[in-house]
């Protein structure tokens, strides 16, 4: 007499089924993850900015005016994590500077990050309304 034994394992439908559904879950997860890392990038560029203000004012206290160029101030033409280029914008005076941080990588949601003496936040690229301002920063 024989006895067939089932065998233990997975078909091919099954699999194709866990495939399809981690296919489906990774199309979901992607989008949202790229979106999150571009997101953490920004802060690099507020990083530097900040740090770039910081060495503006405290060059202005020991000077008769802002620092002109990024050296004068001690400050690296790219932020610590390399996502964004530093840079000075026009002429610094006694009283005014621009300080952009200009990303490396296309940043199609906010562009340019830029920052003047009062701390205020400004963008000629993306950053032209309210809204997208304070989705930036």
């Amino acid at each position: 007499m024989y006895t067939f034994k089932r065998s233990s394992g997975f078909t091919l439908m099954e699999l194709m089924i866990v495939v399809a559904i981690i296919g489906i879950l990774a199309s979901i997860a992607y989008p949202s993850y790229t979106a999150y890392i571009t997101k953490a990038k920004r802060s690099d560029a507020k990083a530097a900015l900040l740090q770039a203000q910081i060495a503006q004012e405290k060059y202005r206290a020991n000077n008769t005016t802002y620092g002109t160029t990024l050296t004068a101030i001690s400050v690296s033409s790219t932020s610590s994590d390399g996502y964004y280029t530093i840079a000075i914008s026009g002429t610094p005076t006694a009283t005014a500077y621009t300080v952009t941080a200009t990303p490396v990588s296309t940043d199609s949601t906010c562009g340019t990050f830029a920052v003047n003496k009062d701390g205020k936040t400004t963008s000629a690229s993306i950053q032209t309304t309210t809204a997208k301002v304070n989705e930036c920063w």
